[in-house]
Formats: structure tokens, sequence, C-alpha cells
């Protein structure tokens, strides 16, 4: 998607980067500035896009929220699943979203600019038996858009919904206007 741009895209281990701060914030976009300053700081003359994503409950108040890569951890992914549908039990209301802030700050360093995403659904009462697709909590979320749980749906299906997508094509619209 930024490639047509001119954009090239590169990780943290093509540039031989690491993360160096602590996410301390309660917050999505707190966290991806967090990460997008840290990388921006190791490196000069390059465009840095960092992002922060989780799945936020709204039965129980956001949960796990920004900390959905650090519930239970060394646990896998179905046993975090498990415990999530465990903690839903009893709770009719099941809606909940998938979040995510991207942060852009430009190879000048003048700008900084988040981009929000959000796919909303809700967590289905039980894990479906079969191949998954995805990871992390995609076989417990029910997309609205979709009609399907996101360990249901294709690479594609999923990408043309989901948060970190919607988020992106936000950034691509800006990144479009500002060149």
């Amino acid at each position: 998607m930024l490639s047509p741009l001119g954009y090239a895209v590169f990780s943290l281990a093509d540039l031989g980067l690491k993360e160096t701060k602590e996410e301390t914030s309660d917050t999505f976009e707190g966290n991806s500035k967090i990460k997008a300053e840290d990388i921006a700081s190791q490196c000069k003359d390059i465009a840095v896009l960092a992002d922060d994503s989780g799945l936020s409950i709204l039965a129980l108040d956001g949960f796990p929220g920004v900390h959905s890569a650090r519930f239970m951890e060394g646990h896998s992914y179905l046993e975090k699943n498990k415990a999530i549908l465990e903690k839903m039990e009893k709770i009719e209301d099941r809606r909940a979203s998938f979040l995510t802030v991207m942060t852009y700050i430009d190879e000048k360093r003048e700008t900084e600019k988040c981009f929000l995403g959000e796919d909303k659904g809700e967590i289905i009462r039980k894990l479906k038996e079969g191949k998954q697709n995805g990871f992390g909590y995609d076989p417990i979320f029910y997309s609205y858009a979709l009609k399907k749980t996101y360990g249901e749906a294709s690479p594609e299906e999923k990408n043309s919904v989901s948060h970190r997508g919607r988020a992106l094509k936000k950034l691509v619209a800006y990144l479009g206007g500002e060149r």
C-alpha cells in the first residue's frame, strides 16, 4: 500500500535496530508514539511507522487492551483465548473491538501523526473446532463487517476490514495528499 507512494518498507531487523523503550502508556496511542519516537531517535533520514494494537472488550472495561500481547505472558494464545471466554462466560454484552494506532514520523522529524483503525465485533461464546486462520485473538473475535470470526476469514478478507488495514488506509490517504 505504501510502495505506489514511493516508500520502501523495512523492518527493524532489516535495519539492525531494536526497540529500547518500554511500553509504559495506558493507551494504544501513547505506546505507539513511544515505539515510533524510540526508533526515530536511532536512525536518520528515514520515515518511521510504529503501531500498538489490541483487543478491547467493552464488558471487561477494555481488557485486555494495551496488555493484549502481555496478558498471560508465556502462555499460548489458545490458553489466552480460553481464559477470556471463561471471563466472559456469564456476560451477555459481548461487544469488542480490535484497535490499532499507527504513529508516523516523517524523515525530517517535522511531522508526527497518529492514525486510528478499529473493527467492531463481539467475543464468541465457544471456540470453533478445526483449522483457524490468523493469530492471537482472531479465533474468538467475530467481526460485524465480515460476519465471521477473524479466524474463519482468509487473510484478504481480514485485511479488508481489520483495524491495521483501516489505520494504514488513513495513513496512505494522508501521505497521498501530502506529496
